[in-house]
């Protein structure tokens, strides 16, 4: 290990923000906790939890954990971790990013679990940095940040800042930092008592990726679905797509029929559609802005097929309390 026996404990506080993901949190505190259980018999970590008013505060499952104090002032040294899950935006008061910007001046670290990063975006703590958040997060940072630089993987580090997908990701953060703070050794033993035997890196992608998906191995339908998905706002056309990829338009409609059971046209809509709803539920957008960014030539179009998709007109899909994205940056 790194540090002596008689180096003080290191310190974290956790700001459970409602509706946030028990899992990561559980897995990034686990971490800290086993540590602290070491056959050593040194406490390497103390922690406290925090909520905006010292309340307990519900999970996204309806799980209520208590907490230690309502928001404070945080020591010197003291590592910052935000955990949120579900409506992220609509939990994050002007208390709570008036407070995160106030502690960001003070020089500690600050890291995120999952939607927690859209968070710290709304306190403009993220701008320019490499930063990563829960799969379904990443387009509405990346559409109204375009200066962060978003990162398809399970965790990520620039700086100061920290962040994690969330889920079982929090827990291979946290194992990356206690083998920064004081060697592999603990990491190796923390690790073995969550019999989590081969921890990830850092660089390892939040999903499966398409071709471990036993449907869509086929490289013709993977290049075919990557080119959509990498243009969504100037769709591209059937007969554009086949040719990129090398096939008639006969082609890849049979290879989406026998794959997939949908047409080419049809999952592209799909996948435009999901971004749109990603973005009304997560952002201040427009419902104009959304139809332009899922490339939509028409607002009646866009509704209409919005609505065919998911049940309700998009305009009911974006939910009231919205908090607007902070245009004050904390440099960090």
């Amino acid at each position: 290990m790194t540090d002596t026996d008689t180096s003080p404990s290191k310190a974290y506080a956790f700001l459970l923000v409602p509706g946030f993901s028990t899992l990561g949190f559980a897995c990034a505190l686990d971490s800290l906790s086993l540590a602290n259980h070491h056959p050593s018999g040194r406490k390497f970590y103390r922690w406290r939890l925090m909520s905006e008013t010292g309340a307990p505060v519900e999970a996204y499952n309806g799980v209520k954990v208590a907490v230690d104090s309502a928001l404070a002032p945080l020591e010197r040294g003291e590592t910052l971790i935000v955990c949120a899950g579900e409506n992220a935006g609509q939990s994050s008061s002007k208390t709570i990013l008036s407070w995160l910007r106030r502690e960001a001046r003070r020089g500690g670290d600050i890291g995120a679990l999952s939607s927690g990063t859209y968070i710290l975006a709304l306190a403009g703590l993220i701008g320019g940095k490499r930063v990563t958040t829960h799969w379904e997060y990443k387009i509405a940072l990346a559409e109204m940040l375009p200066d962060v630089i978003m990162e398809d993987t399970i965790f990520s580090a620039d700086g100061r800042i920290f962040t994690s997908a969330g889920g079982a990701a929090s827990m291979d953060m946290m194992l990356h930092r206690l083998r920064d703070d004081y060697g592999p050794d603990l990491a190796t033993w923390v690790a073995d008592q969550m019999v989590y035997t081969v921890p990830r890196l850092h660089s390892d992608a939040q999903r499966a990726s398409l071709q471990s998906r036993p449907e869509v191995r086929n490289p013709k339908l993977l290049m075919a679905m990557r080119v959509m998905e990498n243009n969504i706002e100037d769709p591209l056309t059937p007969d554009e797509i086949a040719d990129v990829v090398g096939l008639s338009t006969r082609q890849l409609e049979r290879l989406f029929a026998k794959y997939l059971s949908i047409s080419p046209k049809r999952h592209y809509l799909r996948i435009r559609l999901e971004k749109g709803r990603n973005l009304l539920r997560q952002t201040d957008l427009s419902v104009t802005d959304v139809c332009v960014a899922c490339g939509f030539k028409s607002l009646s179009h866009f509704s209409k097929s919005y609505r065919a998709n998911y049940g309700i007109p998009p305009g009911l899909e974006a939910s009231d309390g919205k908090v607007l994205w902070s245009d004050r940056s904390v440099k960090v």
